[in-house]
């Protein structure tokens, strides 16, 4: 039961992530980088302490009794998450939307949910599952397999992005909507792909550095509710004020930077623009956002196993997103191949939801 639970929650999250850019699409008038920068404070600086505030009493005394090391390695990996964030445009540049989206993804899944667990094989930590455990365990090669099946309706359906690009020959867009000028360098792209995908994964490292926080507020929800069984299921919403605080950090600088060379400082005062409905749909984007990484903790508390949550999570996103093109019609037009391509690709990425869902349901 525990495990189903978590499942649901990843899905509740990945659906936030795979849903929260279309509010931006009604924010009118404004470059990409003011909304995205409104839509961030709210998803970085405002809503995780909210977040935390509403489910952790006392939040900020964890916070400020952790050791220094553990907040700095913490907000470290939400920087180098950011700059992954942000290095993702260049990876889709050199290798097209769907080759670029793929590769990025599927390293982030791949790194994501295994460098944690090969790491505490060096480094034993109570109640970490090791890659050791992976291999040696029906219920760790099941979410093995899940994993890798879940690569698989990746590149199912990159293949299909790549079928409808060379279809549609115009009007290629990235996942958050920007139309997209590809300039194919295989060698290059694939070198700021690896890029990417290893620093995106490092959103889940920094989830794991920042676990004693998540632990000590785990520890006083039993302390407080000693007929619970289980886990705190709001658990990670301290360590996310952390994280988040790198990822603002990058984000906000790059795009100052970017405000300054397109002279576009002037969005977020011009009047001849929708200024209300441009902030309230920023704010409920970047609040959607959110979400994704609320629901993961729940999830990831009911599972209890850190690499098959982040699996979960990035199988959902993808799921959704596809879903969401498919809802939007945005492969209106490609041929009836490329159509059962990417049915068959979010199908295979369904499958192994439910092998991960398996795996930890065995798990003893």
């Amino acid at each position: 039961m525990q495990a189903i639970l978590g499942v649901i929650f990843h899905f509740f999250g990945g659906f936030a992530s795979g849903s929260f850019y279309i509010p931006y699409k009604k924010v009118k008038g404004w470059a990409w980088e003011s909304y995205w920068i409104v839509g961030g404070i709210f998803s970085w600086l405002i809503v995780p302490p909210l977040a935390a505030f509403l489910t952790i009493p006392n939040f900020t005394a964890i916070i400020t009794s952790t050791n220094g090391s553990i907040l700095w390695l913490t907000y470290f990996f939400g920087i180098l998450w950011g700059i992954g964030g942000l290095t993702y445009g260049l990876g889709v540049r050199y290798l097209g939307v769907s080759l670029g989206s793929s590769i990025i993804l599927g390293l982030c899944m791949v790194l994501g949910s295994i460098l944690p667990s090969i790491y505490f094989d060096f480094y034993p930590q109570a109640g970490k599952d090791t890659f050791t455990m992976f291999l040696h365990t029906d219920w760790g090669r099941m979410v093995l397999l899940g994993l890798l099946v879940c690569v698989f309706g990746i590149i199912i359906c990159g293949k299909a992005g790549m079928m409808k690009e060379k279809e549609m020959k115009s009007g290629v867009t990235d996942p958050h909507g920007m139309e997209v000028k590809t300039e194919y360098k295989f060698g290059l792209g694939l070198f700021v792909g690896i890029v990417s995908g290893v620093l995106s994964a490092c959103f889940n490292f920094g989830i794991e550095a920042g676990k004693p926080m998540a632990d000590a507020a785990n520890a006083i929800w039993k302390a407080a509710n000693p007929a619970e069984t289980g886990n705190f299921l709001f658990q990670n919403n301290v360590t996310y004020v952390i994280v988040l605080w790198g990822g603002l950090t990058t984000n906000f600088i790059w795009c100052m930077v970017l405000n300054a060379r397109n002279k576009t400082f002037g969005d977020y005062t011009n009047a001849k623009t929708p200024l209300l409905k441009n902030y309230i749909f920023s704010a409920l984007a970047g609040t959607t956002w959110f979400l994704q990484f609320f629901f993961y903790g729940m999830g990831e508390s009911k599972m209890g196993n850190g690499a098959s949550s982040w699996i979960l999570h990035m199988a959902f996103i993808i799921l959704i997103a596809n879903i969401w093109g498919l809802v939007l019609k945005e492969w209106k037009g490609v041929s009836r191949k490329t159509l059962i391509t990417v049915l068959a690709g979010i199908l295979t990425i369904i499958i192994s939801v439910l092998i991960v869902g398996y795996g930890n349901s065995i798990k003893g």
